[in-house]
């Protein structure tokens, strides 16, 4: 396995636990962020196991337009994350706030990561 595709496995594993936990534990994380609407989590959940299918698929094909699409969301996650902790457009608990901010800078390692690898890798197609 080269980098490309362990740094692809885990964005793909942490997504996938990720989107698990809000699913079967929205109600909980909810009140953790001190949020009444749980919707939030188990439709963002949903969105990460669909995402997490998608870097799957890459880790086999490394078909770099498609990986560079993956950065690209990672790298909005990123900023979606960022505008929420500086906007505050919601009442979101510290233990939120927290939360997002430890993910976010998860999720821009494995940008990184897979960007550098990208980068390194002479066999990725460009289909």
């Amino acid at each position: 396995m080269n980098n490309l595709q362990m740094s692809l496995a885990a964005n793909a594993t942490f997504s996938s636990i990720s989107g698990l936990v809000l699913i079967l534990m929205h109600q909980k994380i909810s009140e953790l962020f001190h949020l009444e609407n749980s919707t939030v989590f188990w439709i963002i959940g949903i969105g990460l196991l669909l995402f997490s299918m998608t870097i799957l698929l890459q880790i086999k094909k490394q078909n770099r337009n498609r990986v560079l699409l993956i950065i690209a969301q990672d790298l909005l996650w990123v900023v979606g994350s960022v505008l929420l902790l500086i906007l505050k457009p919601f009442s979101i608990s510290s233990f939120g706030n927290t939360a997002i901010g430890i993910v976010a800078v998860i999720v821009f390692i494995f940008a990184i990561l897979q960007w550098k690898s990208l980068s390194s890798e002479k066999a990725v197609e460009n289909r």
